[in-house]
């Protein structure tokens, strides 16, 4: 048995085409070399590059952008240094707040990130500051960034009106984490398909183990939907190594979610590789 309490790993079923892009991972630590935040909600067991990487190999994943995980902060080096490791594979989106001046975010930028990301889960400590969100958009809207959003699904709907003002891509984490029992139909992911359709809206077609239970049958009507929606911007992830779950999970279940909801060869070319090679610069 592993650390994560799962005693077999194995293969996908579903190949993964070349090129192709985990859009949403983790690295922790290892705390002893980047520590975790003084004022983290959780701490987690170290998952460092190594291990993402021997992920990556199981799984077939080419390419992946490495999200900064708020049990870091803004200490991005954890990222960084995964970055730097492989920088023709791995883009990074980071966190921060308004002490990062221009030279902070050149050398972000020269790192592989692409983005910043906000947390608005109220587990993880609820909206952020508002006015230092804006004052970080302000910042970064020249560079051709962009902005993730990490919501809940019950502050879709709120902070629509806010969301569609944002005057740089924005990209939502996790499907929106809507509440997959109350059915697509529900006004927060009607809400969220709306913002879907627009041109500066990416959604990340993830977290099927977030929203639904082994093995994440409720989550696909959701993720075809939002494929349906917007094929040209969703993105898909692992999101390992899938913190704050009390269920073990094994990404190959995740890998072979995807022909369930991407349903072509056409539609998953967009999904795993044209998509996020177009909005993280892969190739490039």
């Amino acid at each position: 048995m592993n650390d994560h309490g799962i005693t077999q790993r194995r293969k996908p079923t579903f190949v993964l085409p070349a090129g192709n892009c985990d859009a949403h991972c983790h690295v922790f630590g290892p705390g002893d070399v980047f520590p975790y935040a003084p004022s983290r909600r959780y701490t987690p067991q170290d998952a460092p590059k190594e291990a993402l990487a021997a992920l990556h190999d199981r799984l077939g994943v080419e390419r992946a952008v490495i999200v900064q995980a708020s049990c870091h902060g803004t200490d991005n080096r954890a990222m960084l240094d995964t970055i730097a490791w492989r920088p023709d594979r791995y883009r990074g989106v980071a966190i921060v707040d308004d002490t990062f001046d221009d030279r902070a975010f050149d050398e972000l930028d020269e790192g592989g990130v692409r983005g910043v990301r906000f947390n608005f889960v109220r587990h993880l400590g609820g909206s952020p500051d508002m006015d230092v969100f804006n004052r970080v958009i302000d910042r970064i809207k020249g560079r051709g960034w962009h902005v993730v959003l990490h919501l809940d699904g019950t502050d879709i709907v709120p902070l629509a009106d806010m969301i569609r003002r944002l005057p740089i891509p924005y990209v939502i984490d996790h499907m929106g984490r809507v509440d997959t029992q109350l059915g697509t139909a529900q006004p927060a992911f009607q809400a969220l398909l709306e913002l879907a359709r627009r041109d500066e809206c990416w959604v990340k077609v993830c977290g099927s183990e977030r929203i639904s239970s082994f093995p994440f049958d409720a989550a696909v009507p959701f993720a075809r939907a939002l494929v349906e929606a917007s094929p040209e911007r969703t993105l898909w992830g692992t999101d390992f190594p899938h913190p704050n779950l009390k269920e073990p999970v094994d990404e190959a279940d995740l890998v072979d979610l995807v022909p369930r909801f991407s349903l072509t060869q056409e539609e998953q070319q967009r999904l795993l590789v044209d998509n996020p090679a177009r909005l993280y610069g892969f190739g490039k």
